[in-house]
């Protein structure tokens, strides 16, 4: 029995340690309003061309630095937004945001913005957080993760995951485990060269 407690002590940390959440379902786009359903067990999934990927709507919440404003994607037209979803309790997502604060930095000048949506979260931890890391990107401050309700069908329980959208906000890809720069820089790049609407 104490083996079999033990075995499943070791199974779990390996869980914890391969990431903060787990799914079972991936994303597909259909053109239209972004839908996410289930392909099969992929955790990067891109979408060319262009005319096949759905269009995030609507997504806002309160800012987590400046409680009482409003910051969503209204606030970045015509540019090429990462989307991250992390929490500060979260190991993976503390690995990832050095990366992502390096993405914002080389980027920015191209039309690039990361923003996060700080998921399961108390405010004090979550900006404590962001100074700590020196992170200039913009978070939505979402502890019940209501913010998500404009990824239809999107798995609220993959943390982290990032979603990339083009410069008319339709999503270009969709990264269900710890984003990569060098993954990420590529993408947003071609994303960003994209001839607009």
């Amino acid at each position: 029995m104490r083996r079999l407690r033990a075995l499943a002590g070791l199974l779990l940390a390996v869980l914890v340690l391969a990431g903060c959440g787990t799914t079972g379902k991936e994303a597909v786009a259909v053109g239209g309003e972004f839908q996410f359903v289930a392909p099969g067990r992929q955790t990067t999934i891109t979408y060319d061309p262009p005319e096949s990927r759905g269009t995030l709507r609507d997504l806002s919440g309160e800012s987590l630095l400046d409680p009482g404003e409003t910051v969503g994607l209204q606030d970045y037209a015509g540019r090429v937004v990462v989307i991250n979803i992390w929490g500060s309790w979260c190991p993976p997502c503390r690995a990832e945001m050095s990366d992502l604060q390096f993405v914002q930095e080389q980027t920015g000048d191209s039309g690039v913005s990361v923003l996060g949506i700080d998921v399961r979260d108390n405010r004090e931890a979550a900006t404590d957080f962001v100074r700590d890391r020196g992170l200039t990107f913009e978070s939505i401050f979402d502890p019940p993760g209501r913010s998500l309700n404009a990824l239809s069908g999107y798995p609220r329980n993959t943390v982290p995951s990032t979603i990339v959208l083009d410069r008319q906000h339709r999503v270009a890809a969709v990264y269900l485990e710890v984003i990569r720069v060098g993954d990420l820089i590529p993408l947003v790049e071609r994303l960003a060269a994209e001839p607009a609407a």
